[in-house]
């Protein structure tokens, strides 16, 4: 769709504002116009017309690697998709559906002292996502409640600062760094793949449970996306120094309240390695949109399966 030049002016000027209020200084956005001419217009283009064919609620689900941009994507597509084509959209994340502390605890003491640990499959409310979800695609809409985790305080906020969600949604984006991983086969399971899991989870009882989650309760979630966009990164070995980058910026944002040293991120990012390079290995197939991301984290090419 060619826009007017007055439109398109409004739709960069909005764009190129939420980058300068997401930067960090030591790592500003680069070719900036250039990605959003050759990826983010395209992408939202894309959506627009999916959901013009019925006009019904589209879930977008967006996944990659820790650090790949998901957050900062979504954020992109939302203010595009409603300057663009004047839909309405929300965005938020699987993260923000993680089991509380004390749950999470319950968890630890009965299962694997590694669920203590947000992350994998088996630490969210997998009830209350599959809930909220089901009704946002409704027809009949009614007002829900999106909740809220903050990472600072490793825990779900109070249900007074959940996102309101007062109107039916043309375009839900939801993202996650495990949004719509598949799980494994046993065989894979067996071998360690990292120091966690040889020296904390030597009788694969973590791993095991992870899978099975992913395999029972997310894949019924999962199957409520309409179309999935999937960031693909170099490597795992990427995520450590993009994981690094995000808590800085949460250092920023958080006004002194806990983050994660460089050590506790490296030994954090454990917890993920083995969706991660199962989903970098086998993903591409599963979904709609590729983006590979290069090693100096800019956009390089937009596939579309």
């Amino acid at each position: 769709m060619k826009f007017s030049s007055l439109k398109y002016q409004k739709i960069k000027k909005k764009y190129l504002h939420f980058l300068k209020s997401q930067e960090v200084t030591s790592k500003p956005f680069r070719n900036k116009i250039g990605q959003l001419n050759n990826f983010y217009l395209p992408l939202s283009e894309f959506i627009y017309r999916n959901y013009s064919i019925n006009k019904k609620t589209k879930i977008i689900g967006l996944t990659g690697g820790q650090g790949s941009g998901k957050s900062t994507i979504s954020n992109i597509l939302k203010i595009l998709l409603k300057e663009a084509y004047g839909l309405n959209t929300i965005t938020f994340s699987i993260d923000d559906f993680y089991k509380t502390y004390k749950e999470r605890k319950k968890m630890s003491e009965k299962i694997s002292p590694l669920f203590l640990t947000r992350g994998v499959p088996g630490t969210h409310d997998t009830n209350l996502l599959f809930t909220c979800l089901k009704k946002i695609k409704e027809s009949n809409f009614s007002k829900i409640l999106i909740p809220k985790f903050d990472k600072s305080i490793d825990d779900r906020l109070p249900k007074k600062k959940w996102q309101k969600v007062e109107k039916k949604q043309d375009i839900v984006i939801f993202e996650g760094w495990c949004v719509g991983a598949t799980p494994q086969k046993k065989k894979d399971l067996i071998a360690p793949i990292n120091i966690l899991e040889k020296e904390k989870d030597k009788k694969r009882t973590w791993r095991n449970y992870v899978n099975k989650e992913l395999k029972n309760r997310y894949e019924k979630i999962f199957k409520l996306i309409d179309l999935m966009i999937f960031l693909k990164i170099p490597s795992f070995e990427y995520v450590y120094e993009w994981r690094l980058l995000q808590e800085k910026k949460l250092r920023v944002t958080s006004k002194g309240k806990k983050t994660m040293t460089d050590k506790q991120v490296k030994n954090f990012i454990m917890f993920y390695e083995r969706i991660t390079r199962h989903m970098l290995k086998n993903f591409s197939k599963k979904a709609k949109f590729i983006i590979n991301i290069d090693s100096s984290h800019r956009l390089k090419s937009l596939k579309f399966n």
